[in-house]
């Protein structure tokens, strides 16, 4: 993104570090914003100037008012029950979204992964196997992860993995979004994300509709993970009160990086 230098540098004294080593292409970087408060976006660690150069974005900063919009993005390991009930909610709101999705999710459930893509979905690069990419050492064990999903979603679906890639567990360095990018890959992190992982401790569906709430912006990306019980309840109330509020829904493809 474009301006992405801009908030690093006001961001400068108000954020922790998200990597306590001097910065070197190799460096490991755990992915975190901080929240702004006020509807505003979120600031990007200084650290992290190198983002603008590598095809890298974490929110739409063009978003305009004329022009309110979110995007849903899903990171998809597994299925548990919940995947197809967001996929109904979604359909029914005619909201478009993001999947980022593992090997394990198109080898099960290649049906899930066909309609995603027939219900106009995105289906993007979310690596093989879940690794933390930011240890990897060679560009050819980093491309093999993010290749050996595209064929596992080929030969799954017949459809081709859009060229979005998300890290696992938003682990990177700056040598991973440099080997992405020379695979014609945009690196996508997120504006937005809360504890909704955890199967055995879901959080409460009130609570979290509220978090998200209180935490939107225009252009914001919203990770979420479909896995989860929680976010299958509440999605129907979320999309209808974003729609009220005036925002569409947007896929990530429309972001210029």
């Amino acid at each position: 993104m474009k301006h992405i230098g801009t908030i690093l540098l006001a961001s400068l004294l108000l954020m922790p570090t998200v990597s306590a080593l001097p910065h070197s292409e190799s460096t490991p970087y755990s992915w975190y914003c901080k929240r702004n408060g006020e509807h505003r976006l979120p600031s990007c660690d200084p650290q992290l100037e190198f983002l603008d150069r590598h095809a890298a974005f974490y929110a739409d900063e063009n978003a305009t008012e004329e022009d309110k919009v979110v995007y849903l993005t899903f990171d998809a390991g597994y299925e548990n029950g919940n995947i197809a009930a967001i996929l109904d909610t979604l359909r029914d709101y005619d909201a478009p979204a993001s999947f980022f999705i593992l090997s394990h999710l198109a080898e099960s459930e290649s049906g899930l992964v066909a309609r995603m893509f027939d219900e106009g979905h995105l289906v993007c690069n979310h690596t093989a196997s879940h690794r933390d990419m930011s240890g990897v050492k060679d560009r050819e064990t980093f491309l093999g992860e993010l290749s050996l999903l595209e064929e596992t979603v080929r030969e799954a679906t017949g459809h081709e993995v859009a060229r979005y890639y998300r890290p696992p567990e938003g682990r990177f360095s700056e040598r991973n979004l440099i080997w992405a990018e020379e695979a014609g890959y945009t690196t996508v992190f997120w504006s937005f994300a809360y504890a909704d992982w955890d199967n055995e401790k879901q959080p409460d569906c009130a609570a979290a509709k509220q978090k998200i709430l209180d935490n939107l912006h225009n252009g914001a990306i919203l990770l979420l993970h479909p896995t989860s019980k929680t976010n299958a309840a509440i999605l129907p109330e979320l999309l209808e009160e974003l729609t009220q509020a005036g925002y569409r829904f947007g896929r990530i493809d429309e972001i210029d990086a």
